[in-house]
């Protein structure tokens, strides 16, 4: 679209196309963020609480706010499909159509709950498939130095989408006894996801899909650097064929650590549900309410301005401070406040009559909601776009997108019922959820900083190196995880043109990122 140009960043030189297709691509983020934020306040609306929850029981509650993540679940699931068949602009295209679609559904809804749910479904189906599409393309597409928050821009954008459905609710308020409040507030989700459907038609396909069909020509245009290594893992995985479903966890892929990866991923991303974060934004609101807060919208804008803030301190470390550490501390300090959150909400319900202590349980979903912003929200979908060989990488990042929708339809079904049974001692389950991630990464996640998606394959494939020691490891042939020994990378690259002739004698030893 824009040529060559380039500009330079962090040392790579960052071609034009790359940088709008991270632009664009984000927006994918801000219609997921979008939907929490909204579906909150909606749910306090006069309204709609008397055209679709009027003495309705919790269970249609959960599932009328769950149903979207059965959508997902299985929008995640037909992105396996999608991407790799349609090709990651053509599906991310089709996400936004079934998207739209949904949101019309719902629009048009009356007074039945069912009406309004199946619409959350169909916008879940676009949402699900979005959240496979996104990240993996920004991975496949962007330079290594900036990898990392290229695809934490996604949960940024996420942030971004919750405060500003948390900002339309507040001002559409004084509105909530009229219908076309809650129908604006849904409509306008349509609205956001136009730029995003059209605009990714005029971008680049992802280099590593190109190259997967023999056509390495257009893929140099945005990730030249990688294209050597690139080929030689293609040569080997079109050896051995198509990856299947069952490939992923039978443990014998002719790529290293394919089951392990599979699951780890899996764990990670219903992990990410279950540190607790959409148990505020999903029923924030409501919980601040009974917690005798006087204006529960507004502590909902305090949490949404809190997670948008912090998020930018998760894209900026992401590629400076690796992956692990983050997410380790940050588990384990999202474990400490919703100890001191449920603990304060449990000594509350024997003294409503203090506003001290509804003051401090915001201060500590603050708290929580601050570490989760700059670790396990942006970075968990860092490690599901890098982790995984491009054999089976559309199954296995719609199998975690597929986990991760699981945790949340689980939450926004189960929190209602949670909170009618033990209130706010769901936080104590939420806090040992956390301590379980943080165990998790601690023993199985490899550190994948800096390297590429190819040298990430290698990595897993040495089977005497740790987890907690893979810091330290560097790819044959590099000084470092980002500087090449270019006489090693010169012979090879004479022995291949040698061999089959593919490599032009022209194309510079450092490479160039365009």
């Amino acid at each position: 679209m824009f040529g060559s140009k380039s500009i330079k960043i962090k040392g790579a030189d960052c071609g034009v196309d790359a940088l709008f297709l991270a632009i664009i691509t984000c927006i994918g983020g801000f219609l997921f963020g979008y939907d929490i934020g909204q579906i909150s306040g909606i749910l306090l609306y006069n309204d709609f609480i008397y055209r679709f929850l009027w003495g309705s029981t919790a269970t249609v509650k959960s599932l009328l706010v769950s149903f979207m993540g059965v959508g997902c679940l299985f929008g995640s699931l037909i992105g396996a499909y999608t991407t790799d068949f349609l090709g990651r602009r053509k599906s991310i295209a089709l996400a936004v159509a079934l998207y739209i679609t949904g949101d019309i559904v719902q629009v048009t809804a009356k007074e039945s709950w069912i009406h309004i749910t199946i619409g959350r479904f169909v916008s879940g189906l676009g949402m699900g498939n979005l959240s496979v599409g996104v990240p993996m393309f920004q991975s496949e597409c962007a330079p290594r130095q900036i990898r990392g928050a290229v695809v934490a821009s996604y949960q940024l954008l996420i942030t971004i989408g919750i405060l500003f459905g948390n900002v339309v609710c507040y001002l559409m308020r004084p509105l909530e006894n009229d219908s076309y409040s809650w129908r604006i507030i849904i409509g306008l989700g349509a609205v956001f996801s136009l730029p995003l459907g059209l605009g990714i038609l005029f971008v680049p396909e992802s280099p590593r899909w190109l190259a997967g069909r023999d056509n390495h020509d257009q893929g140099n245009v945005i990730v030249e650097n990688d294209m050597h290594e690139m080929k030689e893992v293609l040569a080997l995985e079109q050896q051995s064929g198509r990856a299947s479903w069952a490939e992923c966890f039978s443990g014998k892929a002719k790529v290293p650590k394919t089951r392990y990866r599979t699951f780890l991923g899996m764990g990670i991303h219903f992990l990410q549900q279950w540190t607790g974060i959409n148990y505020f934004f999903y029923y924030g609101a409501t919980v601040f309410a009974s917690a005798k807060i006087k204006d529960p919208l507004m502590t909902q804008l305090i949490l949404g301005a809190i997670n948008v803030a912090t998020s930018f301190s998760g894209v900026y470390f992401v590629d400076r401070l690796g992956r692990r550490w983050p997410l380790i501390l940050g588990a384990l300090w999202q474990s400490v406040w919703l100890l001191i959150f449920a603990s304060i909400g449990a000594v509350s319900r024997r003294d409503e009559s203090s506003p001290a202590f509804g003051i401090a349980m915001i201060v500590a979903a603050c708290m929580f909601i601050a570490s989760f912003a700059a670790t396990w929200g942006p970075i968990a979908w860092v490690v599901m776009g890098e982790t995984f060989a491009l054999r089976t990488r559309a199954k296995q990042a719609s199998l975690v997108t597929a986990a991760n929708w699981t945790g949340n339809f689980l939450i926004g079904l189960l929190t209602p019922h949670a909170d009618h049974a033990i209130s706010y001692s769901f936080g104590f389950i939420l806090a040992g959820m956390n301590l379980i991630a943080a165990a998790v990464v601690w023993l199985f996640l490899y550190e994948s900083s800096l390297l590429s998606l190819e040298n990430v394959d290698i990595m897993y494939s040495i089977q005497d190196l740790s987890p907690w020691k893979s810091a330290q490891w560097v790819p044959p042939g590099y000084l470092t995880r980002l500087t090449r020994d270019e006489q090693h990378f010169r012979g090879e690259m004479v022995e291949m043109a040698g061999k089959d002739g593919d490599v032009k004698p022209d194309v510079k030893s450092d490479g160039k990122n365009v």
